[in-house]
């Protein structure tokens, strides 16, 4: 008996039953999919406005067709519906919203909250107790104010590990980058008082900084220490210098500038921001338009969004007036808890940046375009070469990376149509092995990355994280020859993985690129050469998973070597090991003392000492601690 097919839904039945509260809307395929997640004033009134008989454009038309069913939620607020909106949008990546694609974590400059502060470049979770100063529109932004800070205020840059070992200076104190905390040279007190000045600059108070400035230094002046009085003449001397060239129309500005270009379907959004007045850089996003041809509404969704995760600046700056500008001022202020002002008609330098990001926009554009011409060039020989019907919509590629068999982690990345989709990326850190063995190195991967897609796809219940999980790629890519890809091969199958179109990238005898042989499933080897789209497009792919394999690989070797192996001998706490490390200015100088030489540290006998040599030297340990030289 033929299964009944589900009747059409019936939007004006739909219509009826809502009330005219504000809320948000969200419509549904037939597979239950989600094509729109949308805002209204009125909820009635808007989702009306999609059944009516007023002409609509050929996205909302299909959107419409589709529609299988409607769900709403009633909110207090219409800022609160445009809050729900934005959330929903970047959990659920509907089908038909424009979203915003941004595959890499914002840059901040952290300050650490410790003893003896550090100033870092930080990207990614803000895990590390401390505070964040950003985001800023670029790394070089970040990097240009941190060069500026070891001038002005001398904080230490160096890794803890670097830090608690040091026994002199290092180079930055030479060249007056910092203050040399690590062996003394600096008072607590006077560290504390430069950590509480750079905060001052990275807040953007810089006139109150320079006023505290300009009083030091007439204090020491009038105490007659005029060395200290003359570096206080000097910081305060860049820092005025500095704040004569962050004036935008007279004041010290505090915003961004925004401008969309569009050709067709494709966007870009130019980002110009100014925190202090200080210009930190321009930044281009794409965002993924869904079919969505009104810049207007493009550059409206970008605000929305981008705004929802980042603390928006007092004035943002538009090249065009967007929809729901009030709404989205309301929800924005609501957010920061204070006035937030979106302007399209400016003058003065405001106009010349405005004029400045949409130039920049167009160009950035233009790039993208021509990059993503050459991408779908690559694509699809990368069709024709592996004979498959359609250029493959997911590309991942597998990568192993260790020295020595010390800390192997593998690597997979994810390649769509528009490029590498760098939150998919996923790394394995690789254990119960042999050291070195990349072949069950390799099949240990593949297993874990596709018995994490059968568990995904078999839940009845499916977040968006696990539904990315569950995508299985149209082409596998292994780095490596036939041994590992027939382990790849062999963890599929056993996993009864089916419809994966299997590649192994070997390297040519002198590992020049170009020489790469692409080894198949059955056996069959091709040699493209260097002029092939299809082998440009394999490296680049093949190229991404080396670099994330080695990142995550030094990441793990560098965790590995800091971790004090005294941790792990028995009598050996806190005071002790510190003492060690202080008398021998490290675990090196630790390594190359004999039994006798640590027995002199205080707190160590000499049966604690034969244990220390013996664990740091691989060699059997002496019986367990007795409670006498606990």
């Amino acid at each position: 008996m033929a299964s009944a097919v589900p009747a059409p839904f019936d939007g004006k039945a739909f219509v009826a039953q809502l009330s005219t509260a504000p809320g948000v809307y969200r419509m549904y395929a037939a597979d239950g999919s989600l094509l729109y997640v949308g805002k209204a004033g009125a909820l009635k009134r808007r989702v009306a406005s999609y059944f009516n008989n007023a002409p609509r454009t050929a996205r909302i038309h299909s959107m419409v067709a589709q529609i299988a069913r409607m769900e709403v939620t009633v909110t207090r607020t219409e800022a609160e519906a445009l809050l729900l909106e934005n959330q929903l949008i970047k959990s659920l990546a509907p089908r038909y919203n424009v979203s915003l694609r941004d595959d890499k974590s914002y840059p901040y400059v952290l300050l650490t909250q410790e003893a003896w502060p550090r100033l870092a470049f930080h990207r990614g979770p803000r895990a590390l107790p401390g505070r964040y100063f950003g985001p800023y529109a670029s790394a070089g932004a970040v990097r240009e104010t941190m060069d500026l800070m070891f001038k002005l205020f001398r904080l230490r840059s160096c890794e803890d590990s670097v830090f608690r070992n040091r026994s002199r200076p290092c180079l930055q104190y030479q060249i007056g980058r910092c203050s040399a905390p690590c062996v003394d040279l600096v008072a607590a007190d006077e560290y504390a008082e430069s950590v509480r000045r750079a905060s001052l600059f990275l807040e953007g108070r810089s006139d109150e900084l320079g006023e505290e400035l300009a009083a030091a230094m007439e204090a020491a002046s009038a105490r007659l220490e005029f060395e200290q009085a003359a570096r206080l003449r000097d910081l305060l001397a860049t820092l005025r210098g500095l704040q004569a060239r962050q004036y935008v129309d007279g004041h010290a500005a505090n915003l961004d500038v925004l401008a969309c270009a569009m050709q067709g379907s494709q966007a870009c959004v130019l980002l110009l921001a100014f925190r202090d007045g200080r210009n930190l850089g321009t930044r281009a996003f794409f965002p993924r338009t869904n079919g969505e041809e009104n810049a207007e509404e493009v550059l409206a969704a970008f605000v929305s969004q981008y705004y929802a995760e980042q603390p928006p600046p007092a004035e943002i700056v538009l090249d065009r007036a967007i929809p729901d500008a009030g709404l989205i001022e309301l929800a924005l202020a609501e957010a920061a808890g204070r006035r937030v002002a979106l302007k399209s008609s400016v003058r003065g330098e405001r106009a010349g940046y405005l004029d400045l990001a949409r130039r920049n926009a167009q160009l950035a554009l233009a790039t993208e375009l021509a990059s993503r011409g050459a991408q779908q060039a690559r694509a699809e020989g990368l069709r024709d070469l592996l004979g498959l019907a359609e250029p493959p919509a997911r590309i991942e590629c597998f990568d192993i990376s260790h020295t020595l068999g010390e800390a192997t982690v593998a690597s997979c990345v994810v390649f769509d149509p528009a490029g590498p989709v760098r939150n998919q990326y996923r790394r394995y850190n690789i254990a119960g092995i042999e050291p070195g063995d990349d072949y069950a190195a390799m099949r240990q991967a593949v297993e874990r990355r596709f018995r994490r897609a059968l568990e995904a796809g078999a839940a009845e219940a499916q977040t968006p994280a696990t539904a990315r999980n569950a995508v299985l790629p149209d082409v596998l890519l292994i780095d490596g020859g036939a041994g590992q890809l027939a382990q790849a091969r062999e963890a599929l199958a056993d996993l009864g993985v089916e419809g994966v179109l299997l590649v192994g990238v070997s390297k040519g005898e002198q590992r020049r690129a170009g020489d790469e042989t692409l080894v198949l499933a059955d056996g069959r080897e091709i040699r493209p050469g260097a002029a092939s789209p299809a082998l440009q497009f394999i490296q680049q792919v093949r190229d991404e998973a080396h670099r994330f394999a080695i990142t995550g690989h030094r990441g793990r070797r560098q965790k590995a070597r800091t971790t004090s192996r005294l941790e792990d001998i028995e009598g050996i706490g806190p005071r002790r090991r510190a003492a060690l490390l202080r008398h021998f200015g490290g675990l090196a100088g630790l390594k190359a003392a004999g039994e006798e030489e640590i027995a002199r540290v205080e707190g160590i006998n000499a049966a604690l000492a034969a244990r220390i040599y013996a664990n740091l030297h691989g060699l059997v340990p002496p019986e367990p601690a007795s409670a006498q030289d606990r």
